[in-house]
Order: C-alpha cells, then sequence, then structure tokens
C-alpha cells in the first residue's frame, strides 16, 4: 500500500506544536497535536489511522534529525 502525506506547522508554543495533514498540500483536512516534552500526538479528530500515524512519524523524524520543529514536509511510502 502507497501512502503520501504532507504536514504544515501551524501553531508553536513551549509546550505544543500543531500541523494540518492530509493528502492535499493545498487543501489540508485534518490537524494533529504534538506534545514538545514526550514527544507524543494527538489527532485532533480522535482518528488515528495510517495518515495520522505517517505525519506524525515523519514529523517526529524530522525534529531529532534537524533540532527543531518542521515547517512543512511530507511522507511517502
Amino acid at each position: 500500500m502507497a501512502g503520501l502525506v504532507y504536514f504544515r506547522k501551524v501553531f508553536e508554543d513551549s509546550e505544543v506544536v500543531r500541523y494540518d495533514f492530509g493528502d492535499d498540500p493545498d487543501s489540508f483536512s485534518r490537524r494533529l497535536t504534538m506534545k514538545k516534552a514526550p514527544r507524543t500526538s494527538v489527532a485532533d479528530d480522535d482518528l488515528v489511522d495510517y495518515a495520522f500515524l505517517k505525519a506524525s512519524r515523519k514529523i517526529n523524524a524530522l525534529h531529532a534529525e534537524r533540532g527543531h520543529w518542521p515547517e512543512r514536509g511530507m511522507s511517502v511510502s
């Protein structure tokens, strides 16, 4: 199964980062909230599916690589 998800940071403070995400970079349909300290995420619509997990894992991977929360990105497999 191929998967593609785009994400864009929409909010950041000292505790959380929020990202819009979805399969269309021009029209994001969902949002996730990443808690910075434990680096755990929650789907704002409570739907924990493949797209959510893919976005969350990619955001965490980019943070680990770069040392900061990415402004935007995508994950494809």
